[in-house]
């Protein structure tokens, strides 16, 4: 079941990978259409700065994830030695490499998994977690983050996350533009040159920037309600103790938002740390619905 899974969220990279590459694309064809008339030249330009924006995030995301989220990070047991041998042992009970540990300065209980495979991953809990967490239950948090780790759900958020990005930043970019001058370039040249292609142009345009960091969200936000299910199946499997993560949850579902967490890895975390009230776009379940599940293994 394991390798089952592993190989499934491989095939799943892939998909992701190309249906966020077509999303991107589409936002550059908007943005290039806005900005210079041209379709080609803004798909080429979006595509360019995707693939610059995974290959950053893949090769260095632990680094560029750890710093977005205020990460230090610990050497050794002597540092926090409750953590660093929580997450020695469920790496070795899990039979990944030991991950590299950061701990994040927030009163808020939380923690999270980065990187692109187990042999280059990291896990990061905040101060609130290591402060009201019991043992059994900061392993059940732990395994939950290594049960990312050894399914590869890292690579996925992580090729998710830089995606978002390159859209963000395209969005950004043509929208400031449109609104700042360049943008009426564009309806002066439509109007000289009116047409039912220009107008259906410009809806596409207009229809893109708007709705493209929304598609985005949505894409995020159903991968990382199933992974998180999951994960809470893995933690229970590395700790045989489905009461450690079930108490675990309630504290965490309990608390208060982060104080400074960087809004496009909030999907990253175990619950999510914005602490919306808005469910429409939630990254997670609801702590109800996965207490539930655990309480039926």
């Amino acid at each position: 079941m394991l390798y089952q899974q592993i190989q499934s969220n491989k095939r799943r990279t892939i998909v992701l990978l190309l249906a966020f590459f077509v999303l991107v694309a589409l936002v550059g064809a908007a943005v290039g259409y806005l900005l210079l008339g041209s379709l080609v030249y803004g798909i080429v330009g979006a595509i360019i700065i995707g693939v610059i924006y995974t290959a950053i995030m893949i090769s260095n995301s632990t680094a560029v994830v750890m710093a977005m989220n205020h990460g230090q990070e610990i050497t050794n047991a002597d540092q926090q030695p409750e953590l660093w041998h929580a997450v020695e042992d469920m790496a070795m009970v899990a039979q990944v490499p030991m991950p590299r540990v950061f701990v994040i300065s927030d009163d808020s209980p939380n923690a999270f998994a980065t990187g692109n495979d187990p042999e280059h991953a990291a896990v990061a809990a905040t101060t609130g977690l290591l402060r009201i967490m019991t043992r059994s239950e900061l392993e059940g948090v732990i395994g939950h983050e290594m049960s990312h780790v050894r399914n590869y759900d890292i690579r996925i958020s992580t090729i998710a996350l830089a995606l978002s990005a390159a859209i963000t930043l395209l969005t950004n970019i043509g929208g400031n533009w449109w609104f700042w001058g360049s943008g009426e370039r564009r309806r002066d040249n439509d109007r000289n040159n009116s047409g039912g292609l220009q107008a259906i142009l410009m809806i596409f345009s207009i229809l893109m920037m708007v709705l493209a960091p929304l598609a985005a969200a949505a894409v995020q936000m159903a991968i990382s309600r199933n992974r998180e299910y999951l994960a809470d199946a893995g933690s229970v499997e590395l700790t045989r103790n489905p009461q450690g993560l079930i108490s675990a949850l309630r504290k965490l579902g309990g608390s208060e938002p982060m104080q400074d967490v960087d809004p496009s890895s909030a999907a990253l975390y175990i619950s999510n740390p914005l602490k919306n009230k808005e469910h429409l776009f939630d990254t997670h379940p609801p702590i109800e619905e996965r207490i539930a599940r655990l309480e039926k293994m």
